[in-house]
């Protein structure tokens, strides 16, 4: 993000701040499809956190991390979403398509099927963690800034996560060995 413009929607430039929330849109309203797996929800989340960003930008203290910071005001603006929304209920569904599939087509529509699964079944603090790492690349140190929480959290979060997703899918966590300079000794 342009740090002059972030600036000039500080000091209340409307003009500034629609060209700020016009460019981050579309990342923010994917960020939050992809956390609460529900269109309508993540519409909801994303104009909250717009909302917010409009009224806490004056409170940003460095303009440059106006990005992460506007990951951390989208995540709480989906933690509100799920807490308000009392049968929240996942709406992944992808649109029908009504063509014959072969049977060696169905390999991937299965796989899908688990990911998401397993997917929905994850804590929203979770899926969070989980879309800012594998999704928009963001460094264990970048989340836990956009996050405000410790990386030690993160990293927690993040390991929990992938373990939880790995076993709805049938696939075995790599064993890390946690102490090598040990083993070595003994060996």
């Amino acid at each position: 993000m342009d740090s002059e413009l972030v600036i000039r929607a500080q000091n209340g430039d409307r003009d500034a701040f629609a060209a700020l929330a016009e460019a981050s849109l579309d990342r923010l309203l994917s960020l939050a499809q992809h956390i609460l797996g529900d269109t309508q929800l993540a519409e909801d989340a994303t104009q909250h956190a717009l909302v917010n960003m409009w009224r806490h930008l004056p409170r940003l203290r460095d303009a440059a991390r106006f990005e992460g910071w506007s990951y951390r005001l989208l995540v709480n603006a989906c933690y509100s979403e799920v807490r308000r929304s009392r049968r929240w209920m996942p709406n992944m569904i992808a649109p029908l398509s009504f063509e014959p599939v072969a049977a060696d087509d169905l390999g991937p529509v299965h796989d899908r099927d688990e990911l998401e699964r397993a997917f929905r079944d994850l804590s929203v603090d979770h899926r969070a963690v989980l879309v800012l790492h594998h999704c928009l690349g963001l460094t264990l140190p970048e989340i836990a800034q956009s996050l405000d929480i410790p990386e030690g959290t993160v990293r927690s979060r993040l390991y929990h996560a992938m373990k939880k997703v790995r076993a709805a899918l049938g696939v075995a966590m790599p064993t890390i060995n946690a102490r090598p300079d040990a083993e070595r000794a003994r060996s």
